[in-house]
């Protein structure tokens, strides 16, 4: 009852229908705070924009910004954003303008997801030219694995590959920049291989990673609960869900990993709804980054109705909510912490440094805007 007047309070006073939302309403937001302007913005101010500052190369957090820009362009029928953005990819193309200077060359995880990007121009376009380059990345990510990758954090000897990539590592990020290769290889080419490649690789990290309570360590050596490193796995896994048929074997195990997921942030998340730094440590600072990524997951699961709307509903809501405030007024995310490799104490990573417009935080705003618009029916 009391809601109800305070509802009808606002409506005579010439409020809009978001000051009455109901907790769990994942369509009704306040003008300044809606998915459609805010992912508007940041999504523009990544197309115009430079290649990532202090890079050499196109690294991964610029290519997990280019595709929630591409994918909310879909969303939005925004034909002009989405060809602001194709060609903003276009000189990268093999013999390319800036191909050679800007096209990443390691056989590494953070690298080989480049491959997402020209995957999802040729999910969108149909056009062939991306869908060559795409999927030379993604059938690289598995070639060879006899030998192994030579990088100083690999954790699997190729003899204990079985199945797996070469570029397995069991950093949680992987969970994401590893399976989102293969997840949009399956998505523009219908080839069952790369989904099948992918829940195998998720099976495996969600096995050696996943604890009882529901998160996930950094590594297997490296027993911290960091922020935007189980964001990557939330994001992953509920990008997986997406797309895995109902009767693909290993999807009970992934859908069982991501409940239990969900139930684990739906504990931790702030009154005001963002997650900590440290997800555990609510003494350590809000982290925005992060917040985007479990609000992702999140708004997916209750839109597919994998996840109760009347439980999880109200934290996906809080959670856009509390991200939106943290977009400023040049469409850069605030509070997002740099790149961070694995740590081995709480201090290293409650002392890492936070910026504004890093383009972690970017990245993520747009999936969580995107997911929000997406139709799921």
């Amino acid at each position: 009852m009391k809601a109800s007047k305070i509802c009808i309070g606002a409506l005579a006073l010439g409020l809009t229908a978001a000051a009455c939302a109901q907790p769990a309403d994942l369509t009704n937001w306040p003008k300044t705070m809606s998915p459609q302007e805010v992912g508007k913005g940041v999504a523009e101010h990544f197309a115009t924009g430079p290649h990532m500052p202090g890079t050499t190369y196109v690294g991964y957090p610029e290519v997990v910004s280019w595709y929630g820009a591409l994918t909310f362009s879909r969303v939005t029928h925004d034909d002009a954003l989405q060809q602001e953005l194709i060609r903003r990819f276009d000189p990268l193309l093999p013999g390319g303008a800036e191909a050679e200077k800007w096209t990443p060359q390691r056989h590494h995880v953070d690298d080989s997801v480049f491959g997402v990007v020209p995957l999802e121009i040729a999910i969108e376009t149909k056009d062939p030219k991306y869908l060559a380059l795409g999927k030379h990345w993604a059938d690289r990510q598995w070639e060879n694995p006899a030998a192994g990758v030579k990088y100083p954090e690999a954790a699997v000897a190729p003899a204990e590959l079985n199945g797996l990539s070469p570029e397995t590592r069991y950093w949680i990020d992987d969970m994401y920049m590893l399976t989102m290769l293969q997840l949009e290889a399956y998505r523009a080419t219908g080839d069952k291989m790369y989904l099948d490649r992918d829940a195998k690789e998720t099976v495996s990290y969600l096995d050696k990673l996943q604890q009882p309570n529901g998160l996930f360590f950094h590594g297997p050596d490296s027993h911290f609960f960091w922020g935007r490193g189980d964001g990557w796995v939330a994001a992953g896994m509920a990008e997986m869900l997406r797309t895995l048929p109902a009767n693909h074997p290993q999807r009970a195990r992934i859908l069982a990993g991501y409940k239990l997921m969900m139930a684990a942030l739906l504990k931790n998340q702030g009154p005001d709804g963002m997650w900590h730094q440290l997800i555990d440590h609510q003494e350590s600072w809000e982290e925005t980054s992060s917040s985007a990524m479990f609000s992702f997951a999140l708004i997916t699961g209750v839109k597919h109705g994998w996840l109760d709307a009347a439980t999880y509903g109200p934290a996906a809501r809080k959670g856009w909510l509390a991200i939106a405030v943290h977009v400023d007024q040049n469409h850069d995310t605030t509070q997002v912490c740099v790149g961070t490799a694995k740590g081995f104490s709480a201090e290293y990573y409650l002392a890492r440094p936070s910026e504004t417009g890093n383009m972690h935080g970017q990245a993520a705003v747009l999936w969580a805007a995107t997911a929000l618009l997406r139709d799921e029916k």
